[in-house]
């Protein structure tokens, strides 16, 4: 069985920094994209990064890009999301993802964490 569960969520200051992280385990992630996703509340769920299992070739949305770094571990099985100057705006559940290479993230294929909440003030 393939289990995402994501931790490091919590209270953080306008400008401080958080690190998730997303331990995955039940199969081999060669070939998947990791990916995480936040969803504020009132709002759709937002892709923020992805990384390659297998490369770790990395890609990043505006909202990500700059302040976000996304990674993974291969000997832990973890993948991480360093946030670095967070603003109260970055306030939402975060989850993470893992999809074949090539798939959609909305294919019947993804796998989904439960999220964690992050809440940012000023």
């Amino acid at each position: 069985q393939v289990q995402l569960v994501e931790s490091g969520g919590g209270l953080v200051q306008a400008g401080g920094s958080l690190r998730l992280s997303c331990e995955a385990s039940g199969r081999s992630f060669s070939g998947y994209r990791m990916g995480w996703f936040r969803q504020a509340p009132g709002k759709e769920r937002e892709f923020l990064a992805q990384i390659t299992w297998n490369g770790g070739l990395t890609f990043y949305t505006n909202s990500a890009k700059g302040r976000f770094t996304i990674s993974r571990d291969k000997d832990k099985n973890t993948v991480y999301l360093e946030m670095n100057r967070m603003k109260a705006e970055d306030a939402a559940v975060y989850y993470c993802a893992a999809t074949t290479v090539g798939s959609s993230w909305t294919s019947g294929g993804t796998y989904w964490g439960q999220g964690t909440q992050v809440t940012a003030f000023s």
